[in-house]
């Protein structure tokens, strides 16, 4: 363990990169945000929805997607196993999706409290339309960072793997899934039976189970792509 905990701090030597980036971004994003909603008129709304958040959730993609493409090769000189980088690097993932993702719940609890920050704001409670259980709020926000972490280390994997041809092929494959599959429900007029699948699956299994597997087959995908990937 010690020896993981040790490859980890690869991924931490700069303690900004891991957590003073995604939190200053989140923090540039909601000043400019309440700018916004303090010089617009009044929308009559009852919550004016904004997707400032993400913006961690792009930082999460960036993230694991380098720690990939640049830490691997670097940690292979350092005579770290591939077993050794991948275990390491999931733990920093699960770590960094507890951390920024119970501080957005937080901001989320303060939003609501305050009425959006007195502009009707939500920018942080993004969970809380789908549901008003607070423990799966917060798993909600923590679930999605893994899952875009996972993208994000799979996208590394395939290009690692494949090099460029890899991402275009893995590019050109997202497109066909969702662009056929759209056609396909649209012809079948299936829209419907999709919107009733997420109004009336229970939100334990839509928020949390369902990014968890995910998160699983990515994670999967990823170890096995890159045990066999060069560096």
């Amino acid at each position: 363990m010690k020896r993981i905990l040790d490859v980890a701090r690869i991924h931490n030597t700069s303690w900004a990169t891991t957590f003073a980036w995604p939190l200053g971004i989140l923090a540039i994003v909601f000043v400019v945000t309440y700018g916004l909603f303090s010089v617009v008129p009044d929308t009559e709304s009852e919550s004016n929805f904004t997707g400032g958040v993400f913006a961690v959730y792009g930082f999460a993609l960036a993230f694991y997607l380098s720690a990939i493409t640049q830490v691997f090769p670097y940690a292979l000189g350092l005579s770290i196993t591939r077993r050794e980088f991948l275990t390491a690097t999931a733990l920093v993932g699960i770590a960094q999706s507890v951390a920024i993702g119970t501080i957005v719940y937080v901001l989320s609890l303060i939003e609501s409290v305050t009425g959006g920050f007195g502009k009707k704001i939500r920018m942080f409670g993004i969970a809380r339309s789908a549901t008003d259980n607070p423990v799966l709020q917060w798993a909600a926000l923590v679930t999605g960072l893994l899952v875009i972490g996972g993208i994000g280390a799979f996208i590394g994997v395939v290009y690692r793997r494949y090099r460029v041809n890899g991402l275009f092929t893995l590019g050109l494959g997202t497109l066909v899934f969702f662009g056929g599959g759209s056609i396909l429900v649209t012809w079948q007029r299936w829209w419907p039976d999709i919107g009733s699948f997420f109004t009336d699956t229970p939100r334990i299994l839509l928020l949390v189970v369902i990014p968890l597997v995910i998160t699983g087959v990515l994670a999967a995908a990823s170890w096995v792509g890159l045990l066999k990937a060069s560096a």
